[in-house]
């Protein structure tokens, strides 16, 4: 017989699977990068928040932080690798745009300090197990949220426009299905309230999306083409 826990696994697998999808997410943009030998007008921004949200993450669920929330830390490990691939093929094609190279270089400087910070404040100042997993699970969260929150402006533009050409459905689908997944996730065996809160507050924003989405795609005029950079996307992970 399944018990809590391996079912719980089982999810954590569903939920690994989903959002390795959307790491990959940004490949097609990518190749068009490589293949262009150029960034065009693609911004570098999300790649970099996404950074830092996997490394977060990843820290949040080894053991010395939450027990049994390794597979937090795999996808998120898997994740962080996608995007330093990102930022790096990013890196040698944004030649023509000022300062993009030594902003990125100082973004990804200063979120390695920020990250070291809070693991040594939770390895060596904090020694409760439960303020360990709040003050590293808050930070998360926050950032996190952020992340689900993103695509959810466009929500004002479809309305403004009484059309959903700049709300790509694919994206707002899967983000709301790996928000269910990782909600399910966090409630089941062991509640985890930190995986709970920002996926929980992604489900509302991801069912806010497809509600919006249905309203008005039979007002989205049919002639309308949507450049590239105005439906970018980002792998960013939400777990």
């Amino acid at each position: 017989m399944v018990d809590a826990k391996q079912i719980r696994f089982i999810i954590g697998m569903i939920g690994n699977v989903i959002s390795f999808g959307l790491f990959l997410s940004p490949a097609k943009t990518f190749y068009r990068i490589i293949k262009k030998k150029s960034v065009e007008e693609f911004q570098y921004v999300p790649y970099i928040t996404t950074v830092m949200n996997c490394m977060l993450w990843v820290f949040y669920g080894l053991p010395v932080v939450h027990k049994d929330s390794i597979l937090v830390s795999t996808i998120n490990g898997i994740g962080l690798v996608i995007e330093a691939i990102y930022l790096i093929i990013y890196f040698a094609y944004c030649g023509h745009k000022k300062n993009a190279r030594r902003n990125i270089l100082g973004f990804l400087v200063l979120e390695v300090i920020a990250v070291l910070a809070i693991v040594l404040i939770t390895l060596f100042a904090i020694k409760n197990e439960f303020l360990k997993q709040t003050f590293v699970g808050v930070i998360c969260d926050l950032f996190n949220i952020a992340m689900y929150a993103a695509p959810s402006l466009a929500i004002f533009k479809v309305v403004n426009t009484k059309s959903v050409e700049y709300m790509p459905f694919l994206l707002s689908f899967i983000g709301c299905i790996n928000a269910i997944i990782w909600t399910s996730y966090a409630l089941i065996y062991k509640i985890d309230y930190y995986v709970l809160a920002s996926n929980g507050v992604g489900t509302f924003l991801g069912a806010s999306q497809l509600i919006v989405y249905m309203m008005y795609r039979k007002s989205t005029p049919k002639d309308k083409t949507v450049k590239p950079s105005e439906v970018e996307i980002s792998g960013a992970e939400r777990v």
